[in-house]
């Protein structure tokens, strides 16, 4: 293997440690113990291991490059995204650079290990579904390089982040149903991994309380894409399970539901009711439109670039802040009243 071709994680891979082990290791770090620097170091060395040229010049100076991993692009709140984080770099003469997970956690730290080998001066990142640690980020706060994590997040990693009010969103959403008229609404839910997910479960929950709606634990069902959509709304109807309404984590998801129950000769909103959390473009291109939580995407992405870069300017801060953005509901042909 050559060199140039070594890295930080193909030590830590050989070692059986976290590669963030490894950075504070290689540079004396006093967390870590003696015998695993001395460990490290003599891989290091037999491997011929040399730290990234272009990282190390650019210690004293910045490179006015911004690093961007989003779960996937296809989605219109990603792209609204994409668009206020570019907005507000331009303005201060940064460049942005975007990579998409896939939703997919390898593929995540694969991106985090080409960017941390590369030239950015901070990160911005909304992690995958299946992100569930987070040592290939922390290789970031070993670097020196600031993160800020946008609509999703790691809690437990200490940044700034901006967020939407998925709870108050996901509250709203299911008022409506209720409001409607509808009682027995099924909530298609995000990975509970997630605060993203547990929030918006948490708020079908409490509007359900709130407007004296009994909670059935079975109408809670995982279920975020379309085409887990179309296996499980087949299985409801198929069941004979009562069911009015259907809430939905995103519009991918809802739009999945739409098709089964249409196939299956079920009137929405006659029938079944349905609302879709995004308001992405296809709420608008659906049979019928579909109600949908807004969410304030271009605005996520100025915040979070602001938030970047004030942090690259003061580098030495440790006042994170947690930026939560309010969200509204379009109402469509989708949920009208019975």
């Amino acid at each position: 293997m050559k060199s140039n071709q070594i890295t930080i994680k193909d030590i830590a891979r050989a070692l059986g440690i976290s590669a963030s082990t490894v950075s504070r290791a290689l540079k004396d770090h006093p967390d870590i113990s003696k015998a695993t620097k001395d460990q490290v170091n003599k891989l290091a060395h037999e491997l011929n291991y040399r730290p990234n040229p272009i990282a190390l010049s650019l210690k004293s100076r910045r490179s006015n490059v911004i690093g961007v991993i989003i779960p996937e692009i296809v989605h219109y709140f990603f792209s609204s995204v994409i668009s206020g984080i570019e907005k507000v770099a331009s303005e201060h003469g940064y460049s942005v650079m975007v990579s998409q997970s896939n939703e997919n956690f390898e593929k995540e730290v694969e991106l985090c290990d080409t960017f941390i080998n590369s030239i950015i001066d901070g990160l911005l990142i909304s992690v995958s579904k299946e992100t569930d640690e987070y040592s290939h980020i922390n290789l970031f706060r070993d670097e020196e390089i600031p993160v800020v994590f946008f609509d999703r997040m790691i809690e437990e990693f200490p940044c700034d982040r901006v967020i939407i009010n998925d709870f108050d969103g996901a509250y709203k959403a299911t008022e409506h149903l209720i409001i409607e008229g509808r009682r027995r609404i099924v909530h298609f839910a995000g990975p509970q991994t997630r605060l993203i997910g547990r929030n918006r479960k948490d708020g079908y929950i409490q509007a359900l309380k709130n407007n004296g709606v009994p909670v059935d634990e079975s109408l809670i069902i995982a279920c975020d894409d379309f085409d887990k959509a179309i296996i499980e709304t087949t299985k409801l109807v198929e069941s004979g399970v009562k069911f009015d309404a259907i809430f939905t984590a995103n519009d991918f998801t809802a739009a999945g539901a739409l098709k089964v129950l249409k196939m299956r000769g079920l009137f929405v909103p006659r029938d079944i009711s349905v609302v879709g959390f995004g308001d992405d473009y296809i709420s608008k291109m659906t049979d019928p439109s579909l109600t949908s939580v807004q969410q304030p995407g271009f605005e996520m992405g100025q915040k979070a670039m602001e938030m970047l870069i004030h942090r690259i300017n003061n580098p030495k801060s440790t006042d994170y802040k947690t930026e939560i953005l309010p969200t509204s509901l379009v109402k469509r042909d989708s949920s009208r009243g019975k």
